[in-house]
C-alpha cells in the first residue's frame, strides 16, 4: 500500500511540473514610459545647473532608465525670469554659469519631444553648509569613507550626498611595442603607452542623513563609500569628490522613500513599495505621473586623496583578469609558421585581442631584430579599455 502511495505521489508531482508555465507579469514587459527628473537648481554664485532627464523602461530591458533626448529645459523664477539649459547629450542638460537670487523661488519647466510639458513646484533655495571634512577608517575588509558637517545656525537638519571616485591604476604588463597594422612591430612612443590609467565611478545609491533628533545640527562620520581591501582603486592612489546638498523635510522624505523602494526590498518583512509623490507634474495631462523631486540651493564639495601607503600593507590588489604571457615567433621552431601575424592588427581594432609586450632582451653585442615577441590578452596589457590615459586636471 505504501509503495502504491509513493508511485501515485510521483505521478502527481510530474504532472504538476509539466503543467508549470512561466509567468511574466505585465509590469515587467509593459512598464509605463514615465519621465524621470534628477537634479538641483544651483543658486551658488557663478555656477551652473545640471539636470538629468530619462524615461522608465521595462525590467526586462536590463537597464534602469533611457535618456530623454530633444527636450527644452528652463529654470523659471517666481518673478518671471527665465534661464535656458542646453543639451549635453545622453539626457543631460546644463545652464550657463548663473548667480540666482536666493530671495526668490525657482522651478523647472520641461517640454519633451512628444509635445508634453512638465513643471516642478516652486521651491525656496536652501543654503548648504560646507563639508567640514571627508575622512576614512580602516575596517577588516576595506576602507570606509565618511563625511562630517554641521550648521552653526541649527537650521538645515536634512542632507543628501553623492560622490565621484577617481583612482590611478596600471595594466598587468607594460607593452613597449605595438603593431603597425601592416607587416611588423614598432616601438611605442610615450603617447602610445597604455600602462598607467585613471578610472572613475559615480555613486549609484541614495545617501541621506539627518540631525533632526539631535540637539545640534551636526552630522558626524556619515558613511559615504566603501572600498574593498582588494580593490584596484587602492593600488596606487584613490580620490573621492563628495558633493553635499541641503534638503527640506519633504525632499528628505521623498528620497528616503525612494531609497527604501530601491535598496531595502527583499522579503515579506522588509518595507513594501510605496507610491512616490515627487514635486514634478505633467501640465499637459495631469493624469500622467512623473518621477523626481527637484530641489534648489547652494552646493558644497570636498575632495580627498588616499595613497596606497595609508592602507595596511597586507592588502593585496586583485587584478580583474587572469593574465598569462605567451610567445609569438617570426618562425615557430615547431610549426615553421609566422606566429607574429596574429599580432599584426590595427591598434584599437575589434580584432585587437592580443598585444605585444616586449621582445626577449638582445644579446650583448647590441640590438638585433627579435626572433619573437611576448604577448598577452588586451585586458592584461591595455589599461585604456577600463579607464583613460589622460591624467585628470585635479590630480596631484
Amino acid at each position: 500500500m505504501k509503495s502504491r502511495y509513493l508511485v501515485l505521489t510521483g505521478i502527481i508531482t510530474l504532472l504538476m511540473a509539466n503543467c508549470t508555465k512561466p509567468y511574466t507579469p505585465a509590469a515587467i514587459t509593459n512598464t509605463p514610459n514615465y519621465l524621470v527628473v534628477e537634479g538641483v537648481i544651483n543658486t551658488g554664485a557663478n555656477d551652473s545647473t545640471v539636470i538629468k532627464l530619462s524615461r522608465t523602461v521595462p525590467l526586462s530591458a536590463g537597464v534602469g532608465t533611457a535618456p530623454e533626448l530633444g527636450a527644452t529645459v528652463t529654470i523659471q523664477s517666481d518673478n518671471s525670469q527665465l534661464y535656458n539649459l542646453h543639451a549635453l547629450g545622453n539626457g543631460m542638460y546644463v545652464s550657463d554659469d548663473l548667480t540666482l537670487d536666493n530671495s526668490h523661488k525657482y522651478r523647472l519647466s520641461i517640454n519633451t519631444s512628444d509635445g508634453k510639458n512638465y513643471v516642478s513646484d516652486y521651491i525656496a533655495p536652501i543654503p548648504t553648509p560646507p563639508v567640514d571634512s571627508v575622512g576614512f577608517t580602516i575596517k577588516s575588509n576595506g576602507l570606509q569613507v565618511y563625511a562630517n558637517t554641521h550648521d552653526p545656525n541649527n537650521s538645515t537638519h536634512y542632507y543628501r550626498w553623492d560622490y565621484i571616485e577617481t583612482w590611478a591604476f596600471t595594466s598587468q604588463y607594460f607593452s613597449t611595442f605595438i603593431s603597425n597594422g601592416v607587416n611588423d612591430m614598432v616601438q611605442r612612443t610615450p603617447a602610445q603607452y597604455v600602462y598607467q590609467c585613471w578610472g572613475n565611478n559615480i555613486s549609484n545609491g541614495i545617501l541621506l542623513g539627518t540631525s533632526v533628533r539631535l540637539s545640534q545640527d551636526v552630522i558626524f562620520q556619515e558613511p559615504i563609500a566603501f572600498v574593498e581591501s582588494a580593490s584596484e582603486k587602492l593600488e596606487s592612489k584613490y580620490s573621492i569628490l563628495v558633493t553635499q546638498y541641503a534638503l527640506n523635510k519633504d525632499g528628505y522624505n521623498y528620497f528616503d522613500e525612494l531609497r527604501k523602494n530601491t535598496e531595502e526590498l527583499g522579503g515579506i518583512f522588509d518595507p513594501q513599495p510605496t507610491q512616490l509623490t515627487g514635486n514634478v507634474h505633467c501640465t499637459t495631462n495631469p493624469a500622467i505621473p512623473a518621477i523626481g523631486y527637484v530641489t534648489a540651493g547652494t552646493i558644497q564639495q570636498k575632495r580627498i586623496f588616499i595613497n596606497n601607503s595609508q592602507v595596511p600593507g597586507t592588502w593585496v590588489t586583485k587584478y580583474p583578469y587572469e593574465c598569462k604571457i605567451d610567445t609569438a615567433y617570426y618562425v615557430n621552431p615547431k610549426t615553421g609558421f609566422d606566429d607574429v601575424l596574429i599580432l599584426l592588427v590595427p591598434p584599437g581594432s575589434s580584432s585587437d585581442a592580443t598585444i605585444p609586450i616586449f621582445p626577449p632582451p638582445p644579446p650583448p653585442q647590441g640590438p638585433i631584430k627579435p626572433i619573437a615577441y611576448l604577448y598577452s590578452s588586451i585586458g592584461c596589457v591595455d589599461c585604456s579599455i577600463r579607464g583613460t590615459t589622460v591624467e585628470p586636471s585635479f590630480w596631484k
